[in-house]
């Protein structure tokens, strides 16, 4: 039941003073900071950090032909084509470039159904789609269809890892394992 899970306080977030913020709404819970560092990605690594498919382009890119349509924005003036797999990638170097527009705060948390907790507190991926109360309702309500416009990622202030096997794969990508520091809270018994 104890798990572990990767957090980004994105550059936005960092930016915008909320690392602390969003760190103690995490502490509140109960979930156990066991790694904790700044860093500057560069545009490899965070390929790494954002595997994808021909099926992930093609969600993302569906998505967003959906979004512009509910919302009447052509995704033909705004992104140049209406082929989802292209919007896709499109969608990818956003986030690419996002990762790497600034330093980013890389979390490794732990405790019990911390992967579900952390979702739980972050909120929606899209933070005009998040319920108040969530670190995404209540610090941001950016949109897809608006960051389209800009030409940009969706600025969400944070990454959640969605599930534990991602958890572990994430947390390997950005931790060694020396980083990783083992110690009890106030919640666990001695």
């Amino acid at each position: 039941m104890i798990e572990r899970t990767l957090v980004l306080i994105k550059h936005d977030g960092v930016a915008r003073g909320l690392s602390g913020e969003i760190i103690a709404r995490f502490e509140k819970v109960g979930l156990k900071i066991i790694g904790l560092k700044l860093v500057q990605v560069n545009k490899e690594f965070a390929q790494k950090h954002y595997p994808v498919t021909d099926e992930w382009f093609r969600k993302v890119g569906g998505n967003t032909l959906d979004d512009g349509k509910k919302y009447g924005v052509s995704a033909l003036e705004t992104l140049g084509t209406e082929d989802a797999k292209e919007i896709g990638k499109k969608i990818h170097a956003f986030n690419v470039n996002y990762l790497t527009s600034g330093p980013v705060v890389a979390i490794v948390l732990e405790g019990v159904h911390a992967v579900e907790i952390v979702r739980k507190l972050v909120g929606h991926t899209v933070p005009s789609l998040s319920a108040p109360g969530t670190i995404r309702g209540d610090y941001s309500s950016h949109s897809a269809v608006s960051s389209n416009l800009r030409g940009r990622s969706i600025y969400n202030l944070i990454h959640a890892s969605g599930k534990k096997s991602e958890a572990e794969e994430e947390i390997k990508l950005w931790f060694k394992d020396s980083e990783l520091v083992k110690y009890k809270n106030v919640h666990e018994p001695y």
